[in-house]
This record gives C-alpha cells, structure tokens and sequence, in this order.
C-alpha cells in the first residue's frame, strides 16, 4: 500500500520533531511489515523556524528512512492550498491511501466552514480524477489553544467538523471510499501540545493511533496502535 499523508504544520512537523508520520511508519513496521506499505509524496522536509521554510531534515530520529520521510504537508498550508496541487501529486505518486488532516490553518487564516468545506469538495474530485479508485481518511480539526479561549472560532471548528462529515457521507463510494477518523478525545492540550496547537510526542502518537485505528479496521492494515503512557 502507498500512503500519502496530506496536512499542514501539525503534519508537515518543524526540525527536531518525529511528526506523527514517523509515529506512524514504526507502527506499521512493527505490525504490518516493512514490504507492505511505502509512505509517498513531493516532499520530505520539516519546517524551520529560523529560516522561515521546509528545509530541515532535522527529524527526531535521524535513523528515519528519506524515502520513509515523504509528504505532501506544509506549514501554513490547508484546504485552499492542496485542492489545486493533489491532482498533480496523486499522478506523479501513486498512492493507494491519502491520509488527511486539514482545516484549523484555513479557518485560523483563509477560510470560513463553508469555503472550507467547498475546497475539501474539490480536493476530492481533483483526487479522483488522477486517480478514480483512490482510498481517503480524513481527521477532523482538533481544537487549539484559540478554540478553547474564543468561543466562535470554537463554533467555527464545530461547524467545518459536521461539514466535514455530511462531506464524507455524500462524497463516499464503493470504488472510492472516503473514511473519517475518531479524533483523540479527549484531545489534552497541555499534554497533548507543547504551544496549544502543534503536538508533542504523545499528540503525534494519538494523531498517528487515530490514523492507524482506520487502517486496521477498515483495511486491516496493521494492528492495534498501543499509545505509550507517556
């Protein structure tokens, strides 16, 4: 299986970190094997801060494989900005599975619930047209530090994530099934975040444990994902 993951800085990561990708790739060697899945996508960096760009291959594990560390991810990048480049990366890629987390960048930033939901519409039927068999998991949006402290950003996060839903329903088919993940709950943000927003360890294992969780499921790919403690 060839898996892209799709997302913004929660995803992308920033140097230093092991992101929930490489959460997620440990995982499915361990339970899957190592010949049964590749991770794909244009991209392999992490962002950094001081350069302000994707550029860093700093990765918390510097043993993590360059062609394991493959994305299509970027900070500050969310619905708006992927719907007109995944037709391009699913043809040039070939993934099998897109795994999707998108939307708090665009609602922070660009882009109601409703402009938010038309651009993950057309994220999907551009998919679809590279690819029309292609499998999809998106994660609804985690609330963050604002959402906790503004109760309409709070209304805005609760709306897009019902969008995303009926979305889901409408858009899924039997040649191309559109899943959607069980987020962490409940999603700790002293925990589960080092700034309210972007997760520490345990938020990258329960990001990569929510992901995983459909993997298996659905496809049975993988097995139980087991969040560490701590």
């Amino acid at each position: 299986m060839r898996i892209m993951p799709v997302g913004d800085s929660m995803t992308v990561g920033s140097s230093g970190d092991f992101t929930w990708r490489y959460r997620l790739w440990q995982h499915l060697r361990a339970t899957a094997g190592p010949s049964s899945f590749h991770l794909v996508g244009p991209r392999t960096a992490l962002y950094d801060k001081a350069a302000d760009a994707a550029v860093s291959q700093h990765y918390g594990d510097p043993s993590f494989p360059a062609d394991a560390r493959r994305h299509l991810a970027g900070w500050g990048e969310g619905w708006l900005h992927m719907a007109p480049v995944i037709r391009d990366a699913v043809t040039l890629h070939r993934p099998d599975l897109l795994l999707v987390f998108l939307g708090l960048i665009d609602l922070g930033f660009y882009t109601g619930p409703a402009d938010t939901e038309a651009n993950l519409r057309r994220f999907v039927a551009q998919a679809r047209a590279a690819d029309p068999s292609l499998r999809m998991v998106f994660l609804p949006v985690l609330p963050n530090s604002r959402a906790r402290t503004d109760p309409p950003f709070q209304e805005q996060v609760t709306d897009l994530n019902a969008r995303m839903r009926d979305a889901v329903n409408d858009l899924n088919t039997p040649a191309s099934p559109l899943l959607l993940a069980q987020p962490p709950d409940p999603w700790h943000l002293p925990t589960d975040t080092y700034d309210g927003t972007h997760p520490t360890p345990r938020g990258e294992h329960r990001i990569a444990a929510a992901f995983a969780t459909v993997l298996h499921t659905a496809w049975g790919v993988g097995g139980e994902y087991l969040v560490p403690a701590r």
